[in-house]
């Protein structure tokens, strides 16, 4: 058995106590490699889904209450779309949306003019809230470094990478009054954390990538985080969206096709209905099977 196959899914958050800086380290192994099994999609846009996923991690490790954070990033190019979802549980799905064929480029070359959009609901919320704002940058991580420091008004770090078989990230933001702990800390931990390499983000520890970037520094390590991958055959909402396109489109598809055949993009499930499936759906009791 690949060691990569069974490698854990994790998030291990830190703290810089004489500095004021916090940190977290994400590696997503066997997670990572259940979200694309079967997907099949080109070096460049496998590694940006990889990075999103990281983040969207770190991101939603942050939740202070139940809820869920979706990131979309929409562009014109040849990736048209990464989407992650993520829940209070470190329950993540996502997907991209790409072309076949594709070489490696900049964040711009690769999704060209677009958007970042962040969508947050949580129990508490009448409805989500959401947030758009345009991709700038020429990484992912910049992108979102950008984004977390108008958001959160703070310095933000972000080293990022993604394998087939590993997705690993490195996070460091400065807390408010950092800077009167120790004027130089900020600069001297983002000098240091530059010099890790991807093979160490996406082999090494959390302690161990810790102790190699940071020795001189005191660190407080916090107990890790498992994430899973979740995204489970849901029925239901296939049929709900069916009974919405009504009774007589889908008994004319069934005429001309002899099925019907519904594909859920982010889970990458196929649904397939015959005749007296779609019947059931619209039996007057409402029970369908």
């Amino acid at each position: 058995m690949n060691p990569a196959d069974t490698k854990p899914s994790r998030v291990r958050s830190f703290l810089f106590e004489q500095l004021d800086i916090r940190g977290a380290w994400v590696q997503l192994g066997s997670a990572w490699r259940e979200m694309t099994a079967g997907r099949d999609y080109p070096e460049p846009a496998l590694e940006l889904l990889g990075q999103l996923a990281v983040v969207t991690t770190l991101i939603t490790a942050n939740l202070k209450q139940a809820g869920r954070i979706t990131f979309q990033l929409r562009g014109e190019g040849a990736v048209s779309l990464l989407v992650m979802d993520c829940d209070e549980q470190l329950r993540l799905r996502g997907m991209a949306r790409t072309v076949p064929e594709l070489s490696a480029g900049s964040l711009p070359d690769l999704l060209g003019e677009g958007a970042l959009t962040l969508t947050l609901d949580t129990a508490d919320m009448r409805q989500p809230y959401q947030s758009h704002v345009p991709l700038q940058g020429e990484t992912l991580a910049a992108v979102f470094e950008h984004y977390l420091e108008q958001s959160e008004q703070t310095p933000t770090r972000l080293w990022l990478s993604a394998s087939h078989e590993t997705a690993a990230g490195l996070f460091l933001q400065a807390l408010p009054g950092a800077a009167a702990r120790d004027a130089d800390g900020w600069n001297r931990l983002q000098i240091l954390a530059d010099t890790v390499r991807a093979d160490e983000l996406l082999g090494l520890g959390a302690i161990k990538l810790i102790e190699r970037l940071f020795p001189e520094e005191d660190v407080r390590v916090y107990d890790p985080r498992p994430v899973s991958y979740h995204c489970p055959y849901d029925p239901a909402k296939i049929y709900s969206m069916l009974r919405s396109v009504g009774q007589t489109e889908c008994e004319a598809i069934i005429a001309e096709q002899g099925e019907i055949r519904v594909h859920d993009e982010i889970c990458n499930h196929e649904y397939v209905l015959d005749a007296a499936a779609v019947a059931a759906l619209f039996a007057p009791t409402g029970t369908s099977k």
